[in-house]
């Protein structure tokens, strides 16, 4: 029979072993890429005459998460884009989210935002003149075969 103690000491060995595994199959964020699209965003507002974005933390989670989630899950797409954003707390008259994914110069967060200025739907969510927030999630992983980067760029405003 084990003590209390014990029982405690292989339960958190147990959720400590846990947490282990299920970090290494996660996608891993780089702060860095989030920081350097969200320039790059800012820089083509501001050439546009527009306000730049501003990070805001509940739609930075709620990007971050579902690009970890299409990474884990293997898929490309919105999901329940509506849903995410009152499960984060979002709450704006008007919302957006624009996707990428790519790797070697593909994953570079210029080419990132140049691609969503050639896309009549992604440029009108960067360049939408309401839009004062934003928040960008950026995952690293396997994705579609290859070692890639997953972006989800969620907005809001009016």
């Amino acid at each position: 029979m084990r003590s209390p103690a014990q029982v405690a000491a292989l339960c958190a060995a147990f959720v400590i072993a846990l947490s282990v595994i299920s970090g290494a199959s996660a996608a891993v964020f780089s702060r860095t890429s989030e920081s350097r699209i969200i320039g790059a965003m800012n820089r083509v507002r501001l050439e546009h005459g527009l306000r730049p974005l501003r990070v805001v933390e509940r739609l930075h989670a709620a990007a971050r998460a579902h690009s970890a989630d299409m990474i884990r899950r293997g898929y490309f797409g919105h999901g329940a884009f509506a849903r995410r954003m009152d499960g984060y707390g979002v709450q704006a008259r008007v919302v957006g989210e624009n996707l990428a994914w790519g790797s070697g110069v593909y994953s570079a967060p210029g080419t990132i935002v140049h691609e969503w200025l050639v896309s009549a739907e992604h440029r009108a969510n960067l360049l939408r003149p309401g839009f004062s927030a934003v928040g960008v999630g950026s995952a690293i992983g396997p994705f579609a075969g290859r070692h890639a980067v997953v972006v989800t760029a969620d907005f809001a405003g009016t």
